[in-house]
């Protein structure tokens, strides 16, 4: 059986391989070791601190599915290209697809192809890709809400799915062989205290482990100007 500092190691030697990085930057590699364990979580970092590699490296290690909930189709399709550049398992629905492209998708996951599916909270709750999700042969590790701060500011009206999020792994678990598993992790950059509050209670995240990162950069500055004339304003 393999050892605790083995099974790191091969998390190292796997994220080397695919990215070409020796280490993690912290907490990177405490997000990896949570979502390997099917914890549920609170992430808050800043942008460009390098959320999509905690979710994505732990997608890929494992044997099943991670469902990527996202709220726009450019930041999907560029993670996924990404992937794909690399060979890996990844895919993405949503509306905007061709027929063919979307049929392709929902055929390999029915044949238990992908390790990453993205697509927005509308698209998770349709019929055709809900009936696929609930198989029971089909083995679902994780939940990921990307950009989670969209469930606060767009839930209650712009967009109701998002608040439908909090059944999803209930409803799945229904289907799945007893003791199935799946966890719930929220990433965000951005969530004052009440927003974090309402994105747990919202996705039912039950003990969750929460990882807040000091949103300053030394390399921004704010500056504000008084103007009043159009020429000072250009």
């Amino acid at each position: 059986m393999p050892t605790q500092t083995t099974a790191w190691d091969t998390v190292l030697a796997t994220f080397k391989r695919i990215w070409g990085y020796e280490n993690f930057r912290s907490p990177q590699g405490e997000i990896v070791q949570c979502l390997l364990a099917q914890q549920d979580a609170l992430i808050i970092m800043p942008t460009g601190g390098g959320k999509s590699i905690c979710f994505q490296l732990p997608a890929l290690l494992q044997s099943g599915l991670t469902l990527v909930v996202s709220p726009l189709v450019a930041l999907m399709e560029n993670q996924v290209e990404e992937l794909r550049q690399r060979q890996l398992p990844a895919a993405l629905l949503h509306s905007e697809m061709s027929r063919t492209d979307y049929k392709r998708t929902l055929w390999a996951l029915e044949r238990h192809q992908l390790r990453l599916l993205y697509l927005s909270p509308e698209t998770l709750l349709s019929a055709a890709v809900w009936e696929r999700l609930r198989q029971p042969s089909l083995k679902i590790n994780g939940l990921i809400l990307d950009e989670a701060h969209c469930l606060v500011q767009w839930g209650d009206t712009f967009r109701p799915a998002y608040y439908r999020l909090g059944a999803v792994r209930s409803a799945l678990l229904e289907s799945k062989p007893a003791g199935s598993r799946i966890a719930i992790a929220a990433f965000t950059a951005t969530a004052d205290p009440q927003a974090q509050q309402t994105i747990q209670q919202i996705l039912k995240l039950e003990h969750p482990q929460i990882f807040r990162l000091n949103p300053y950069r030394a390399n921004l500055h704010l500056g504000v100007q008084t103007v009043w004339t159009p020429q000072q304003r250009r």
